[in-house]
């Protein structure tokens, strides 16, 4: 597939897409949900967009939290791939009331950047798996970086944990929540990326958020 080529789905995928998002619906309705705010992000109006930052294997049990949880603001708009892959995460979050932009690090990546700045000018809050699409795992890519610094609004990384759960044998160790068992989701401090950084403090500071993102990890 060109690079510049966006993959579409037919209506019997998008269908199967409907499909699985009940049955995930369904399966989020059992877990318990633990959420820790250090970013003070909940506790009252934020005035500017943020970027979250969730790596790639553990998304699964998100769109359920947001629905349930993500207070009154203009709205969320998640980064896929142009890819297959792409277009059924694209499909499948519009099922939680959220938008998709199709981009990569690899593949239209300035474009994509290019909409997520229109996105964030006009209000709508940012969702990257930093490592995806294809890892390497729990690295960050200076992508979510660059566009904080151009759009000039906050990162907030995520960590979440489940208490019991399966891997999938995929390059991210794709996780999925058992039934009943606890998800604790953590808001880390908002972190601001300095629009005059030299070349190396951009990367102590990508290393940084690597970091905070790692080293309270309990699942690997």
């Amino acid at each position: 597939m060109p690079a510049s080529t966006i993959h579409q789905l037919s209506t019997l995928a998008r269908c199967g897409v409907w499909l699985a998002s009940l049955l995930l619906k369904t399966l989020c309705s059992t877990l318990r949900y633990r959420l820790l705010d250090e970013a003070g992000f909940l506790a009252g109006f934020y005035p500017t967009p943020v970027i979250m930052l969730i790596w790639h294997n553990r998304i699964l049990a998100m769109p359920a939290l947001f629905v349930r949880r993500y207070p009154k603001r203009k709205g969320l708009v998640v980064l896929t791939s142009p890819s297959r892959d792409g277009a059924y995460l694209a499909e499948f979050v519009r099922n939680f009331r959220m938008d998709a932009v199709r981009g990569s690090s690899s593949r239209r990546g300035a474009a994509a950047l290019l909409h997520l700045t229109r996105r964030i000018e006009e209000q709508y809050d940012i969702c990257i798996t930093p490592d995806g699409p294809r890892g390497p795992r729990y690295q960050l890519q200076p992508g979510a970086l660059l566009l904080a610094q151009r759009a000039g609004v906050p990162l907030m990384p995520f960590l979440i944990e489940y208490s019991s759960y399966w891997r999938l044998k995929s390059w991210d160790g794709f996780a999925i929540p058992k039934p009943f068992s606890q998800v604790t989701v953590t808001l880390l401090p908002l972190i601001t990326v300095p629009p005059d950084s030299s070349p190396e403090a951009f990367e102590r500071t990508r290393a940084g958020i690597e970091a905070k993102m790692v080293e309270r990890m309990v699942m690997r």
